[in-house]
């Protein structure tokens, strides 16, 4: 239990006399009152007016512009990771060939990513995931190893479910 000293102290001080704000006597009141309630409204106005500007020229994100441009950029992305997987290991194209697939796939997927509208699409999906699928692999394994051949069915098996799927406008 705490002890009564460190609750009540043992000596009081007497209370300093309560002063009241003093008025300057340089100016007269009706100057105070105008300096004091003049900017507010201004303040207010400014303030209320940033923040519409703000709200109204904000930065949007990169949006496709029409479905048919995401169809368009999708089969590019979709014929771009058909013609790097089927590469031969030993052809000297291999490594730009990666890297085009690499800008083209961050490109796409940055664009894309973000929209709500075709987050649920089917083509989006199978894309994306072989992309995540290609793009995994080089980065682990380098530019010229080949994919294995259960992985590379599948990225296929994708671009061919995602082909469909664009055909059909999903």
């Amino acid at each position: 239990m705490a002890s009564p000293t460190l609750i009540t102290p043992t000596t009081s001080k007497p209370k300093p006399p309560f002063l009241a704000p003093t008025k300057p006597k340089l100016l007269p009141p009706t100057t105070v009152a105008a300096t004091t309630a003049a900017p507010q409204p201004r303040r207010r106005h400014f303030l209320s007016l940033a923040a519409t500007a703000l709200l109204l020229l904000r930065p949007t994100p990169a949006r496709a512009e029409t479905d048919e441009e995401y169809v368009k950029e999708s089969e590019e992305v979709i014929g771009k990771i058909r013609t790097t997987i089927n590469m031969d290991k030993t052809d000297p194209n291999v490594a730009t060939a990666v890297a085009e697939l690499r800008e083209a796939s961050n490109s796409w997927v940055a664009k894309y990513r973000r929209e709500k509208a075709l987050l649920g699409r089917v083509s989006f999906r199978d894309i994306y995931s072989a992309l995540n699928a290609v793009s995994g692999h080089y980065i682990s394994f380098g530019p010229t190893s080949p994919i294995p051949s259960k992985r590379k069915a599948r990225i296929l098996e994708e671009m061919d479910t995602a082909e469909k799927a664009l055909l059909r406008g999903r």
